[in-house]
Order: structure tokens, then C-alpha cells, then sequence
């Protein structure tokens, strides 16, 4: 009964890590993991059985390890209210329906001697508000979770400069804390947020400073928050339903778990930087991934190319230029060719260049190369082929790393023709 129960998540569970192969084998004794393969032992009806997941070429970060631990101690305690074998439909509806929200809330407690189940109370009212909307437009808003004292927090926050209304008596995060439709419509999540301590009462509300100096990148990876959440406690949190009504949750260390489409998803940037590393500097790196993570949130497709070879050799794998060879266009590409993706940034221009049409080429100093850049795919080898975008990033991996961003928000990274990774 495990085995066939557990094949109703296999799918879920090899999504939110990537495209890793995952299963689940009896065992007589402990099988050891490496970088690439996480192996984990749980014990169900009183045999042994062994959790495996593997991910060729790129290893698991800690994060996915730990949420993997997670998901497992979830999976056993539900089986064990489905010990009889006519129950084997309502356990595997029950999984489909619970288990990830069960392990993102679980993970999100912190202290395992204690209940999550306020956290899980408060991700379900996440979701049902991600499928309302107000006037034609979605509904969002965003929550700061702490785990320090309130006078601890009240100091950070005016280090910041932001301000913080006090609401007493505290209320409670109840199912129909949204019925009015003024949290929603006035809290947004993006520069005002509802303060609840980890009981899950709202305590204030939180204004995030006007005069913050914020990219447009900044704004959209909500990187002010990042730093309040760093600031709040070991195990604070924040949580929001975005204006693509997606949920998404804020770590620290800073990472996301993020519910798009019905699924959650982990946005790790220590995955990106394992992809990348050695073939573009460090700070590039940072920058970067959460440039994508923003394209990916606002819908915005693109192919980039870390080439890991010289000017003169790429010229020769360009088929053209979007837009032509034109006077003006020679001089917008001049303006912008050999400037850092950190200089882009700050010069509020790098996503629209990674989001126009054609792939945008770095060096391994992560200054520009190309922009507009139509790869010619006949000097690939075999490709995995697809729409346009997939075609041309698996064609242009043989020639360096690769990431893809779909219009439809998936992030997938290539190398040597071949995804190894997906993300949405």
C-alpha cells in the first residue's frame, strides 16, 4: 500500500525539486546520499523503506533536503489515519489535496515540538484570497510574521525608517478575517503589510519607508521585506498573495516557496548559484538570478547566455539581429555593450533588455555581449526542440550556461543541450 499511495505524489514532489527523479523502495538498512542524490529512511507499517531523489549535474541545497524531511514526516503521519486497505483512495485524495501545503507549513513552524497548524490556517486563507479579485482586478496583500518582541521589532523597523501602526487588542487570523474587503483592498503586500506574531495575531501594520532607494527589480523581489524578515527573529517570516495571485513566502536565509498555478514551487537561489558557478563572478550571479525570478513573476520571456568564450568566436554563431542593423539600433546596443548586469540594474534598464525579443548574451565578467541576438542553431549538436525559446537555449548551451524564462513564468536551466533544472 505505501508504494502505490506514495506514486500519487511522486509527481508533486519531482516538480518542487526541479525535474528529480524521486521514489520509494522497501529497504532492509540505510542507503547513503551524495551531492545529487537525497536519501531518506521512513518507517511505515512497520517496515523500513527508503526515500530516493536524484538530479544529475546539479546538487540539492539544504533547503530541498530539509523540506524533503519534511514532506516524509508528513507522508507517515497522514498514512497512519489510513491503515486499512479500503481507505487507499481517500489517503491518496487526501495527500493530493494536503500534503505540500501540510510540509510548507511544517517548515515554516520552526520548533517541532509545536502545532503548525495556525500557520496552515493562515496559507489557507492565503489561497482561497488568491482566487478573489475586487473590481476587476486581483486581490493581494502580504503579512509579516515575527519571531522577536515587539520591542525588538519596533526598533528595527524605525532603523529602516518605515512606520508601524499598533492594533490593540490584537486580532486574531481567523477564516473570515478577509470579509471585509478594506484589508485587502488598503494592506497590498507590496509597501503595506499586516504584523502578526507567530500565534498568529495581527498586532500593527506595517508602511514600508516612501524614500527607499528600490530598482524596479528590487521592488518586484520585495528585497526591503527580505531584510526586515532577516531582522525578525530566527524563523520570521513574511507571506503574500501577489497581483499574479500567486502566494508567496519569504525566508531568511532569502529564498521563496512559491504557490503558482496550484503547486508549490521553491525559488533557492543557492540552486542558481551551484548552475552557475565558475562561469560568471559571484556578484553577477546574485544579480542576476533575481532579475530573473522578476521576469519570471511579471510574465516576461527570455533566454540568456553566460558564453564562456571570446568576441570572435560568437560572432560566427550569429544568424541576425531583432530589429535589423539600423542606425539607431547600432546606437542604442553601443550605449549598453560591456556594462555589468549590476550597472543595467541600477540603470533601471536590464530587464527590459533581458525581456525583448532574441537572447541576451554576458561574458564570464557578466558584462553584455549581445542583446537581440538570434542564435544560429545549426552549429549545435542534437537540441531539445520546442517552441522557439527551448530550440534556441538548449542550441546555445553547448557554448555556456542557459537560463530560459517562458512567458507562462517557468524558469529552466540548460547546459550541454540538455534541462537540468525547472522552477514554476
Amino acid at each position: 500500500m505505501p508504494l502505490a499511495v506514495f506514486d500519487a505524489i511522486k509527481d508533486k514532489i519531482s516538480s518542487f525539486l526541479g525535474g528529480a527523479a524521486v521514489a520509494l523502495h522497501p529497504v532492509a538498512g540505510r542507503i547513503d546520499g551524495d551531492k545529487t542524490t537525497i536519501s531518506e529512511i521512513i518507517s511505515l507499517e512497520d517496515r523500513s523503506y527508503c526515500f530516493m531523489a536524484r538530479r544529475e549535474s546539479l546538487p540539492f541545497t539544504r533547503s530541498e533536503t530539509l523540506f524533503c524531511r519534511e514532506l516524509l514526516t508528513a507522508f507517515s503521519g497522514l498514512f497512519n489515519g489510513f491503515q486499512h486497505e479500503e481507505y487507499v483512495a481517500h489517503f491518496r485524495t487526501a495527500l493530493l489535496a494536503s500534503i505540500m501545503d501540510i510540509t510548507v507549513a511544517r517548515s515554516l513552524r520552526g520548533d517541532h515540538r509545536k502545532a503548525f497548524w495556525p500557520i496552515q490556517q493562515l496559507i489557507q486563507l492565503l489561497k482561497h484570497l488568491s482566487y478573489q479579485g475586487y473590481e476587476g482586478k486581483p486581490a493581494t496583500t502580504g503579512f509579516l510574521v515575527y519571531r522577536t518582541t515587539p520591542q525588538l521589532l519596533g526598533k528595527v523597523v524605525r532603523e529602516r525608517n518605515h512606520t508601524l501602526m499598533p492594533l490593540k487588542p490584537y486580532q486574531d487570523i481567523t477564516p473570515d478575517f478577509f470579509r471585509n474587503p478594506l484589508p485587502y483592498r488598503i494592506v497590498d503586500g507590496t509597501n503595506l503589510f499586516f504584523v502578526a506574531n507567530i500565534q498568529m495575531q495581527v498586532t500593527g501594520v506595517l508602511r514600508t519607508a516612501p524614500t527607499a532607494l528600490q530598482t524596479d527589480i528590487e521592488l518586484l523581489t520585495q528585497r526591503e521585506i527580505f531584510s526586515l524578515v532577516r531582522r525578525s527573529g530566527h524563523g520570521a517570516f513574511a507571506v503574500t498573495v501577489n497581483g499574479a495571485s500567486e502566494i508567496e513566502v519569504l525566508n531568511s536565509p532569502a529564498k521563496l516557496l512559491v504557490r503558482r498555478k496550484g503547486a508549490w514551487a521553491i525559488f533557492d537561489p543557492d540552486i542558481f548559484r551551484s548552475f552557475l558557478v565558475g562561469s560568471i563572478d559571484a556578484e553577477s550571479v546574485d544579480e542576476l538570478l533575481w532579475s530573473v525570478y522578476a521576469l519570471s513573476k511579471e510574465r516576461l520571456g527570455t533566454v540568456i547566455l553566460i558564453y564562456d568564450k571570446g568576441a570572435r568566436n560568437l560572432a560566427r554563431l550569429k544568424k541576425g539581429s531583432v530589429g535589423g542593423d539600423d542606425p539607431i539600433g547600432r546606437l542604442l546596443i553601443h550605449r549598453v555593450k560591456k556594462r555589468t548586469i549590476s550597472d543595467l540594474k541600477k540603470a533601471g534598464i536590464l530587464l527590459r533588455l533581458l525581456s525583448a525579443d532574441g537572447m541576451t548574451v554576458f561574458n564570464g565578467s557578466g558584462r553584455l555581449m549581445e542583446t537581440g541576438f538570434i542564435f544560429d542553431t545549426t552549429y549545435a549538436r542534437e537540441v531539445v526542440t520546442g517552441g522557439g525559446r527551448t530550440t534556441a537555449a538548449s542550441a546555445a548551451s553547448y557554448f555556456g550556461k542557459v537560463i530560459k524564462v517562458s512567458q507562462d513564468g517557468p524558469i529552466e536551466l540548460y547546459r550541454d543541450g540538455r534541462l537540468v533544472y525547472r522552477f514554476g
